[in-house]
């Protein structure tokens, strides 16, 4: 039996092709894909910049997913054909080093779906049980697809120790920044502010609880916060680009923590003047992946609290996905999910 799906066959090279469907081992579950997003990891990717993990071609990429169980192996029991579930695609070893140590998003011997191994990007997916989690019925697919990206901005927002009270800067808003801004607001911050210059990104974030949206490209930012804040606390730089991370540094308020989340290029490279950072002690940081998020992932999207609908700006049918990258306007939108089935 044959299904269709989006394939990397190497650098620039990704079109839509007849491939079998995956085997069902005991352990198993055969998804059913409804809706799967693409991220900056898939454009890198294509790019043939490489993402988080080493990528062999040929690949079915994507790892944003949700779907409905279609089949499942003779030893699962978590899940059952017709439940709408996502899934974790970071499958750690549990056995080596950081595994062992409480770090298991560097484990030595990890299988990333839609990195490592086929993911997404396709009418079906085969996953280990363990890496499958279900949503209650009612739950939509749509919302559920968003499940991924969510986790790994809880992860950012974690090691980012907002306090009650903090203010926040919040540089960029896409769909990240705009998952982190509401992340930040649960947290406890008592101000969220964001820097970013197309103008209906800055009317989202205020829709969704920004309390100063800032245009960068016209505006002074420093002023701006001088005049509306006491001290920023915390910077997320959710852009991923050398410039805004600089800006992210000079910004920062004293004391506080700079969370490089944005993903760059691996060859990017930014010049820190050291007596900046040591005179307002600053903590600089970054986020990798998502360890030990997902089940609070789920209950915060049961919960209606975080709003990720309004992030998704396209919907491309699968025969339709090659375009989404090669044309860079569905990279100055805000989230293009793919269609894998009705």
């Amino acid at each position: 039996m044959n299904m269709r799906a989006l394939v990397y066959n190497g650098p620039k090279s990704i079109r839509v092709e007849d491939v079998a469907v995956p085997a069902v081992g005991e352990t198993d579950v055969l998804i059913r894909v409804k809706y799967c997003g693409v991220c900056g990891t898939d454009i890198h990717i294509y790019n043939g910049e490489g993402g988080a993990f080493a990528v062999e071609p040929p690949l079915i990429m994507g790892h944003e997913f949700s779907g409905i169980v279609e089949k499942t192996g003779s030893k699962v029991k978590k899940v059952k054909p017709g439940d709408l579930v996502t899934i974790d695609p970071n499958d750690m070893c549990g056995e080596c080093y950081y595994c062992k140590n409480g770090m298991e998003q560097f484990c030595q011997n990890v299988t990333g779906y839609g990195t490592t191994v086929n993911g997404g990007f396709a009418q079906y997916c085969v996953v280990s049980e363990k890496q499958v989690f279900r949503f209650k019925e009612g739950m939509d697919a749509l919302t559920a697809a968003m499940a991924e990206p969510v986790s790994c901005c809880i992860h950012g927002i974690d090691l980012c120790n907002i306090k009650l009270g903090d203010e926040v800067l919040i540089i960029g808003g896409g769909p990240i920044g705009l998952i982190i801004l509401q992340l930040a607001k649960m947290a406890g911050a008592s101000k969220v502010i964001l820097s970013e210059p197309v103008a209906e990104k800055r009317e989202l974030a205020m829709k969704l609880g920004a309390d100063l949206a800032i245009n960068p490209l016209e505006e002074d930012v420093p002023e701006i916060l001088k005049a509306n804040c006491k001290n920023i606390n915390v910077v997320i730089e959710c852009v991923g680009n050398p410039r805004t991370i600089d800006n992210a540094i000079q910004w920062a308020g004293n004391g506080a923590t700079v969370m490089m989340y944005g993903l760059t290029g691996p060859d990017a490279e930014i010049a820190v003047k050291p007596d900046v950072v040591f005179k307002k002690e600053l903590k600089l940081t970054a986020s990798f992946i998502n360890p030990y998020t997902f089940e609070r992932t789920i209950a915060i999207l049961e919960s209606g609290k975080v709003n990720v609908r309004d992030l998704i700006t396209d919907i491309v049918g699968l025969e339709d996905s090659v375009k989404v990258f090669e044309d860079e306007k569905y990279r100055r939108s805000g989230k293009v999910v793919i269609q894998m089935n009705d």
